[in-house]
């Protein structure tokens, strides 16, 4: 409940925006070689899932995915989401065979 007063209080004074529909089609068009790849809208992010796994998310127009074991040695940078969340991967590439690559490891980590 305070994780989502605060979330508001913050969009209220212009402290978080949330993430843009232009750039959730962006991220969905890097995203095109993966098979099964759906989103979720909540709280002004998105919740991003392959074959109904949650990978990763767009959070505050930035796309991140969780941390894993594979990608851990890919040298990419860490992010918090929001206040309080763990920290995840920032992709920043626009290459979507290497994009495929860090979700499929994600993926495959996250189903163990």
């Amino acid at each position: 409940m305070l994780k989502s007063l605060y979330i508001i209080i913050s969009i209220r004074k212009g402290l978080i925006m949330p993430s843009t529909n232009d750039y959730l089609e962006y991220v969905l068009e890097l995203l095109n070689e993966i098979e099964y790849v759906s989103y979720k809208k909540m709280m002004g992010e998105y919740l991003l899932y392959s074959d109904g796994l949650l990978f990763g998310g767009i959070y505050d127009n930035r796309f991140l995915i969780k941390k894993t074991d594979s990608n851990s040695n890919k040298g990419l940078e860490e992010e918090i989401p929001y206040p309080s969340a763990k920290p995840m991967y920032l992709i920043d590439s626009e290459n979507p065979r290497e994009i495929k690559e860090l979700v499929l490891n994600a993926c495959k980590d996250l189903s163990k």
